[in-house]
């Protein structure tokens, strides 16, 4: 037992400078100027998809008074873990900079996994085989955002995607392929995309993508902190809500957010978070992507 928890924070701790060596090159070059800088949708830094594959077709998630509802539209299921997170970043960058719902995903399946720092692998468990999967459950998957204190009740509804034409060559994943995949987001989404979206740094998700839920934490923080003006606790139990609703109990969750947040801070040292016996202290900082490069 003594050689398996050794090898753990070995791993954790091999793990930790890796991504000090990232942040200290993230430091070194502002994000718009290296070309890493990415937007995510408001709504989704919020509340966010599963951590892990469920067999329910509908997934919800709190913040407050915020609650967010994804349901999956066909027979593939709800999207889950990093690779659709890292699909929705994209998503949402690709939206914002090119200001159009219709989208290419480039001349090669290579070139476009490249783009979420994915190496092209083939087989049953493949890097290939794990994002045409999560693509399909992602692209027909639809959102429900709603808002409601004794004052109001608001709230949004949309498919993310109204179209899309995938080619798959995974023998030639190199090769441009005769045609081009596009989606064309629904305009629901894209208005939410477009009107309001969330600055991050691209380079900070793929150094995170081990982790749905450092993910989650990141760029969360990002948002949060973009305008918080006083000192703030959040409740542990509002985090597990929001974060980590699939763990049953809430020790377990604290255990968990704890890991995933110290990795989030080494990316962004900037922010002046901790936790606290009540829950996550949250202070006043600067935005990890600054507000000139929105």
């Amino acid at each position: 037992m003594a050689n398996i928890e050794n090898i753990k924070k070995t791993a954790q701790a091999k793990r930790i400078n890796q991504l000090i060596e990232e942040s200290l090159a993230i430091e070194a070059e502002a994000a718009k100027d290296a070309g890493a800088l990415g937007f995510m949708a408001r709504a989704l830094t919020q509340a966010t998809m599963p951590h892990r594959k469920t067999d329910e077709l509908r997934f919800t998630r709190t913040n407050g008074a915020f609650e967010l509802s994804i349901t999956s539209l066909g027979k593939h299921g709800l999207p889950y873990g990093s690779i659709p997170r890292l699909l929705t970043a994209w998503v949402t960058t690709e939206a914002v900079r090119t200001k159009s719902r219709e989208l290419v995903l480039g001349e090669s399946l290579a070139g476009f996994m490249r783009e979420l720092d994915m190496v092209p692998t083939g087989g049953r468990w493949g890097t290939i085989t794990r994002l045409r999967d999560q693509m399909k459950r992602l692209f027909t998957a639809a959102v429900s955002a709603s808002y409601s204190d004794d004052e109001r009740d608001t709230g949004i509804n949309f498919a993310l995607v109204e179209k899309y034409d995938l080619w798959w060559q995974p023998k030639t994943a190199d090769q441009a392929a005769l045609w081009e995949s596009t989606l064309t987001l629904s305009q629901g989404f894209f208005a939410e995309v477009t009107q309001a979206p969330v600055p991050v740094d691209m380079r900070a998700l793929k150094a995170l993508k081990k982790s749905p839920m450092a993910l989650d934490i990141y760029i969360w923080l990002t948002y949060r902190l973009s305008y918080l003006k006083r000192p703030t606790v959040i409740p542990w139990e509002a985090l597990r809500l929001q974060f980590g609703s699939d763990y049953g109990r809430l020790t377990d969750f604290r255990v968990k957010f704890e890991k995933q947040l110290r990795a989030v801070l080494v990316m962004y040292p900037d922010a002046k978070v901790q936790t606290v016996a009540a829950g996550l202290d949250l202070r006043p900082s600067p935005p990890h992507v600054a507000f000139k490069a929105r």
